[in-house]
């Protein structure tokens, strides 16, 4: 984030993290608004917090998302009991509750990234020059979209909208409207294609393009759409690059947090936390990529999560034709789900460097096989990307193989927030 320094200093003034100041924003009023996004440079600042707030820090979603899914699937263990809310994630059950801080952050994180971006959505007429006004409103619905996307992804419902005693919205709702902010801001890029004024004055880390394609494809795969996700995923270009900055300033969350000093998460083994029927071959290069083998039972992350400055991918190509494979496979389409999955597996690399290397497809040529090796191949592809929780259940894998399936509502929301559902049982 080298280049953006300045605007995340100024965004971070103006998005004050402290929870006192979180309520504001969830429901903004006109004075802030009009304090903050009052010009351009407001709307330039605001959309390079958005990135800082979403995946800088122990607070930030990328921290919360990846840490809870992990430890709520069995890929990560926690070292240190003292680290109270991760250890009673990784217990699951009835330990995981409304007041744990994790699936807290996770929340207020998410929700506060979604209200800042409608805030930049609101006001984006003040970007006056087509090309910049494209670019920010893209930029906004990129993130817009994850916030919701990881609501979605975490619990059964959540509110789309701000106010008081808001209602909640089905997590359907939820990721039909990240779709549609997706779909928008694919039209206004394609007819305005974003400036060079734009790049220069943000986070300039993410492919916009092929973003907003990896998404829509993402969260309509969630939805069951398989038409839809199928059509997205086929305007990705796998060779680009899409990521989340980080520098000795804004450091790389889970390094940082977890990996750095290993004394609070990691991965639990190299299977992955996958059963055995369904653990990664010997020769899987994946291993080797996300796990370093410290003692017999140990393992030290790698992958993206090696320095303070490594780079977190917003998605990965081997995400996209996987899809692409179980999308197929859903549809009936067998062959050519298998012509999908075997590009994943017999890959050495691709733009992030990894590879399986692996034989191409052996197993029962009927849907239900083919989709059980999809999902072995996503947990290992994906691993550590924070979406096996919402795969788990999208594939009915076994309830053994998760330790919660839904996560309870935080307690602050159901405190301030009548409309708040009752929690899941598990």
């Amino acid at each position: 984030m080298k280049k953006t320094l300045i605007y995340t200093i100024l965004a971070s003034g103006i998005l004050t993290f402290s929870s006192c100041e979180q309520k504001e924003f969830l429901n903004p009023s006109a004075a802030s608004e009009t304090q903050v996004v009052n010009d351009v440079y407001g709307l330039v600042a605001l959309s390079n917090g958005l990135q800082y707030r979403y995946s800088v820090g122990g607070g930030g979603v990328v921290y919360s998302m990846i840490s809870a899914n992990g430890l709520t699937t069995k890929e990560l263990l926690v070292l240190n009991a003292g680290n109270t809310d991760l250890d009673l994630l990784s217990k699951g059950s009835g330990n995981v509750q409304g007041s744990n801080a994790v699936i807290t952050s996770l929340w207020a994180q998410s929700h506060l990234t979604k209200s800042n971006a409608d805030i930049i959505l609101k006001n984006i007429d003040k970007a006056g020059d087509p090309a910049l006004k494209s670019g920010i409103l893209a930029y906004a619905s990129i993130f817009r979209a994850l916030a919701l996307g990881d609501l979605a992804e975490f619990w059964q419902q959540a509110p789309i909208g701000t106010g008081t005693n808001i209602a909640f919205n089905t997590r359907e709702e939820v990721l039909k409207d990240a779709i549609t902010t997706l779909e928008t801001a694919a039209t206004s890029i394609a007819t305005t294609p974003p400036s060079a004024d734009f790049t220069t004055r943000v986070v300039n880390s993410i492919d916009m393009p092929n973003t907003i394609q990896a998404l829509i494809a993402r969260y309509s795969l969630m939805l069951g759409d398989n038409d839809k996700a199928l059509t997205a995923a086929n305007k990705v270009d796998l060779t680009k690059k899409s990521a989340f900055n980080y520098d000795d300033v804004s450091q790389n969350p889970i390094f940082f947090s977890s990996f750095g000093n290993r004394n609070v998460t990691e991965p639990i083994s190299t299977a992955l936390g996958l059963p055995d029927e369904l653990k990664p071959a010997a020769a899987d290069k994946r291993v080797s990529f996300y796990t370093q083998t410290a003692t017999p039972t140990k393992n030290l992350g790698t992958g993206f999560f090696t320095a303070n400055t490594a780079q977190i991918p917003v998605y990965l190509p081997g995400e996209i034709t996987l899809i692409k494979a179980e999308a197929l496979a859903r549809k009936g389409t067998v062959d050519s789900a298998i012509t999908e999955l075997n590009k994943v597996l017999t890959k050495t690399t691709d733009a992030w460097g990894i590879g399986a290397a692996l034989p191409a497809y052996s197993g029962g040529m009927d849907a239900t096989s083919v989709l059980t090796e999809i999902y072995r191949n996503r947990c290992i592809e994906l691993f550590m990307s924070g979406l096996k929780l919402e795969d788990s259940r999208r594939f009915a894998r076994p309830a053994t193989e998760r330790n919660r399936t839904w996560y309870p509502y935080p307690t602050n929301e159901r405190q301030n927030n009548s409309a708040t559902p009752a929690d899941p049982a598990n």
